[in-house]
This record gives C-alpha cells, sequence and structure tokens, in this order.
C-alpha cells in the first residue's frame, strides 16, 4: 500500500515511517510548515522548527523514503493560532493540539494522500485504531503505553478520517520506539520530546496572545465569593480555573480560581473545595462512531489529559451539545478544555467544555 506519514522530525513519527517501510509499503513523508520562521518567532518548540523539518527529511533519506515539505502557515494561523489566542482572550483555556489533529493532520493531508493514490494517512500518535471484520466503522483506542497515550487529543477525528487513519506506534512502549530507532540508527532516536504546545517558545502564553490580540482584557477586580475585593488581575488572558499561583493575594487560606468572568472582567476565587463539581455542559460534539441511540449513555469522562477517567452519564442536548453528570465530583473544570468519553479503551466521542 501506498501510505502517506507525517513526519515531524521526532522520534514518534521516524518509527511510524520506519514500521510501516519495514512492512514493505511505500512510504512518502509530509512535513508540514506551519509557521513563518523568517519573522517573529523563528523557533517553535519541538516540531515546527526549521531544525525538525531538517531532521525529518534526514531521517526520510535514512529510510529511504520520498518526503516533501508542504506549506500550512495561513491554514494553521486561521485554525490552530487564531483559535487559540480567541479562547485565551474570551477567558477560556483552549487545547490547540486538537484543532491542529482534526483541521490539519486528518484534513489536509488527508486531501495530499488521496491527491496521491495514498491509502492512508499515519502518524506518531500513541492511540489505536481497529477495523472490525465484516463492520464499516473504525474505532479509536487509548495507546498502550498509557503515560503516553493520546487518544484524548483525536475525539474529533471522524469516520472519515479515522478509516484511513494509522498509528504504528500505539501498541508500543516509549522506550520500545526509542530503541527501535537506535537498532535502526535513526540520528532522532534519543531526541527529547517535543512540547505539547509547540508555537509558544517566547515568554509566556499570555504574552504570545498580547502579541497577537490588540483586543486582550484590561486589569481588573479578583473577588471572593462574597463580591468582595481582594485584589487586582492583570487580564483574563493570564489566568485559568484551578490556579493558585500568581494572584498576588495575602489570606490565611489558600485560595484558587473559580470562575473568569468576562461580562465584568473579573477572577472570582475561593477555596479547593469550592472547585468541585458534578455537572458541566459541552457543545461541538463530535461522536467517533455512530451518535448513541439512547438520550442517556453510560460513560467514563476525561476533562483533561492529565486527568483520571471518572464515570459519568451523558445527556444528549439540542444543537449537538450534552450535559454530562459525574457520580463524584471533579475538580477544576475548566471552560475551553475538551470533555472525552471512553468506553474502556474505547474513544467513543468528545465535545468543548462550556
Amino acid at each position: 500500500m501506498r501510505i502517506v506519514v507525517a513526519m515531524s522530525g521526532g522520534v514518534d513519527s521516524s518509527v511510524a515511517a520506519l514500521s510501516l517501510v519495514e512492512e514493505g509499503h511505500e512510504v512518502i513523508g509530509f512535513s508540514m510548515q506551519l509557521y513563518d520562521q523568517q519573522q517573529g518567532e523563528r523557533k517553535f518548540g519541538g516540531c515546527c522548527s526549521l531544525e525538525d523539518l531538517y531532521e525529518a527529511k534526514r531521517t526520510a533519506a535514512e529510510l529511504g523514503i520520498k518526503h516533501y515539505i508542504v506549506n500550512y502557515e495561513q491554514h494553521f494561523n486561521k485554525t490552530v493560532v487564531s483559535n487559540f489566542v480567541s479562547e485565551y482572550s474570551t477567558g477560556r483555556t483552549p487545547i490547540p493540539c486538537v484543532r491542529c489533529n482534526g483541521d490539519l493532520k486528518f484534513s489536509h493531508l488527508l486531501d495530499r494522500a488521496t491527491a496521491l493514490g495514498a491509502d492512508y494517512v499515519a502518524t506518531g500518535h500513541y492511540a489505536r485504531v481497529k477495523r472490525e471484520p465484516g463492520s464499516n466503522q473504525t474505532t479509536l483506542h487509548r495507546g498502550w503505553d498509557l503515560n503516553k497515550d493520546q487518544s484524548y487529543f483525536l475525539f474529533s477525528l471522524n469516520q472519515k478520517q479515522l478509516a484511513r487513519a494509522l498509528f504504528p506506534v500505539g501498541h508500543l512502549l516509549k522506550e520500545e520506539v526509542r530503541d527501535r530507532a537506535r537498532v535502526r540508527g535513526l540520528g532522532v532516536a534519543d531526541k527529547p520530546d517535543s512540547q505539547e504546545l509547540c508555537f509558544v517558545t517566547e515568554g509566556s502564553t499570555a504574552d504570545f496572545v498580547e502579541r497577537h490580540s490588540p483586543t486582550v482584557a484590561p486589569p481588573g477586580p479578583i473577588r471572593d465569593l462574597r463580591g468582595e475585593i481582594l485584589g487586582r488581575h492583570e487580564g483574563l488572558h493570564r489566568y485559568t480555573v484551578g490556579q493558585r499561583k500568581g494572584l498576588g493575594l495575602s489570606t490565611s487560606i489558600p485560595l484558587y480560581i473559580l470562575e473568569l468572568n468576562t461580562d465584568q472582567n473579573a477572577v472570582t476565587v475561593g477555596p479547593r473545595t469550592a472547585l468541585e463539581r458534578t455537572t458541566l455542559t459541552a457543545s461541538e460534539v463530535n461522536w467517533t462512531i455512530a451518535t448513541p441511540s439512547e438520550s442517556t449513555k453510560s460513560v467514563t469522562a476525561r476533562i483533561r489529559h492529565r486527568h483520571p477517567d471518572a464515570p459519568a452519564s451523558v445527556e444528549q442536548l439540542p444543537g449537538n451539545r450534552v450535559s454530562v453528570v459525574f457520580n463524584e465530583p471533579q475538580l477544576a473544570i475548566a471552560p475551553g478544555q475538551a470533555v472525552v468519553f471512553y468506553e474502556e479503551d474505547q474513544v467513543i466521542g468528545g465535545g468543548w467544555i462550556d
């Protein structure tokens, strides 16, 4: 088969390509240039720099496969960076990796693959897909290395994308991936893992948002649950729900951010117990398989990448939305993050927390 591999210049995508070559497939490497590296921030944090593109090209040469660099600067800025800046500017905490996966790697690259007559698009994600014999559905599952599992970031993929997706390292542990690269003599075998947020490399996330948005919120009040003003914040984009440090408050007990109110340009703080919630609603819901026939479904739900799953019930609402009720309180449910639904190790859907 002819297979396109998204090559970031890291060890995971390199071993993904290596595995497919060793299986006898015709492999074509594609690397995405996502940013104008001649202006402003010239170096990304681990998957988009000129050095990374060089590493990908070198790995392709070591494997004896064709390699192309495709310019997706405009697409990346429109679908990922602009959304990231907009979300932070309105007091939400976005996950750009999900947008990048669904809107670039498994959208535009899939179009490229089709134009080349390729059957699949492969990446170095720690996740797995299953194709049951006699079924026209492809299911998405956690990677075997639970410490590296990235299925959470792939919940937005639809059946068309999953049907043509391959994750060749999803059944491996991270050290096994590095071992395979070392055995093959790949130069990236011991390259450090990339940052999850690749495009903010200089200064803080808030600094990045300020450079790219002239409309960020000005300083405003920090209030407690009674409405009493305890201090001043430096702009809502500098904070997130659940944050404790950096508030500049002197109080008898630790206080945490409970809410970022854009209408009043105010931060509400309170004790840790006030962060606990049992309910949330989510929008832009995607079901990786068919939409559940039942109006309420029992699942385990994850509210952050590193947060453990928790038993919950999901009720479908009009407008591609859901209501989620957890069996036990969850800590620091943050608007803008994703809630992803699992049945054992299978991802069945997810959405964006309101």
